[in-house]
């Protein structure tokens, strides 16, 4: 039996109200609250409550027989606590079927990983706590944030204590090779890893309403005839996607949802293929080999690099500054200094810096509140510069 994985990705920044020069030392408030509960709100309708819905009616349709699994940062729980309880709620009926596994990752959905080891490891520790506190499940899967993935970063995450992770099945790391199996770390083997599978992930989370797609239109068919088209050898198949997939980027209009309500039921007729989530695969397959990963991958853009966040001038002079003043930062009593740190360090704030405007250009563009990426900069480097003043006098009061 083969299995499919299910993974999805759940996740809100907290977007930067405009902030001018003058604001910088007299204003301590950066975001826009208004856009926020705005967003939260219209993602909850269009996705999150529905979508929700349709997973729990075919979790109680066909029991242990479907499973789902979500990773959803620490600053989206804590939108849904300030702006939609009612998500919230809507998440816990889905973790109380037991069907549902909660991942682990950054609580402010940011990019320790490349910087820093030890916030990287606070952050984990925060948003393991936060999944426990709110859905009474301790993770034992890891996904960092955009999947990013090299082989220093899982040996960190093995020295958490995770023994499975997430990550993307980019071609120029697999070679010949398929994302269909289990691999693990290459320094550290007790870090198993799954893969994903970009092709099939993105015929749906990008493709599916595409009319000059060569396939199109989806059905469940179609999609279930491509599984079958797997090597038998072959043991998993990875669909990883973002949760606005469903009524978001896609909207009802397409089919997406009635297409979710009827493939299980294809799988289960037409296919010996199995729903599974990555715990339960974590202890059910073996690693086929190691992978060697190097330079850090993720799975955004053409490239699978880290260039959607890091890599041009403006990315890597706001991205060293804030870190430049971590330690400051530690020895910090406020609350509201600790949260902003956090909140700063948003992966969102990065990729809106992000100057690729080519065959990637109109992802960059989506729910992006500024017009250029020199705009973002700016706002956000007249942030940081208030909320480097706040550091300083909170910790000079200490001293």
């Amino acid at each position: 039996m083969k299995s499919i994985c299910f993974y999805f990705q759940v996740h809100q920044p907290y977007r930067l109200r405009t902030y001018r020069f003058f604001d910088i030392g007299t204003n301590h408030h950066y975001y826009d609250e208004q856009q926020n509960r705005f967003i939260m709100r219209r993602v909850a309708d269009k996705c999150y409550l529905p979508m929700n819905q349709l997973l729990l009616d075919m979790i109680n349709e066909y029991g242990s027989a479907f499973k789902v699994s979500f990773s959803i940062s620490g600053t989206a729980l804590d939108q849904f606590q300030a702006y939609a309880p009612d998500v919230l709620d809507s998440f816990r009926a889905l973790a109380d079927t037991g069907n549902v596994e909660f991942l682990a990752e950054t609580y402010a959905h940011a990019l320790p990983s490349l910087k820093s080891k030890e916030e990287f490891t606070e952050q984990v520790g925060i948003h393991r706590k936060k999944i426990e506190e709110l859905f009474g499940q301790t993770p034992v899967t890891f996904r960092n944030t955009e999947l990013i993935y090299s082989d220093e970063i899982g040996e960190m995450v093995a020295e958490m204590g995770f023994n499975l992770m997430l990550t993307e099945g980019a071609k120029h790391v697999l070679g010949w090779k398929s994302p269909n199996y289990m691999y693990t770390n290459a320094i550290n083997p007790k870090l198993k890893l799954l893969l994903k599978n970009f092709r099939l992930s993105d015929d749906i989370a990008f493709r599916f309403s595409e009319q000059s797609w060569g396939e199109w239109p989806m059905t469940t068919e179609k999609f279930v005839g491509w599984l079958n088209e797997i090597d038998p050898r072959e043991e998993v198949v990875n669909l990883f996607m973002d949760y606005e997939t469903f009524g978001e980027h896609q909207w009802p209009e397409t089919g997406i949802f009635e297409f979710m309500r009827a493939l299980p039921a294809r799988v289960f007729s037409h296919s010996d293929f199995t729903f599974n989530t990555p715990s339960e695969l974590g202890e059910k397959l073996q690693p086929v080999s190691a992978i060697h990963v190097p330079y850090p991958i993720s799975w955004a853009d053409e490239e699978r690099d880290l260039t959607a966040w890091l890599g041009n001038e403006l990315q890597d002079e706001a991205f060293d500054k804030l870190y430049s003043i971590r330690e400051k930062v530690k020895k910090c009593q406020d609350p509201e200094i600790l949260r902003d740190w956090r909140y700063l360090q948003t992966s969102d704030h990065f990729y809106y810096m992000c100057t690729k405007w080519f065959s990637d250009g109109d992802v960059h563009k989506y729910f992006n509140p500024y017009g250029t990426p020199y705009e973002a900069f700016i706002n956000y480097m007249n942030i940081l510069s208030d909320f480097m003043i706040r550091v300083e006098q909170d910790k000079s009061s200490k001293d």
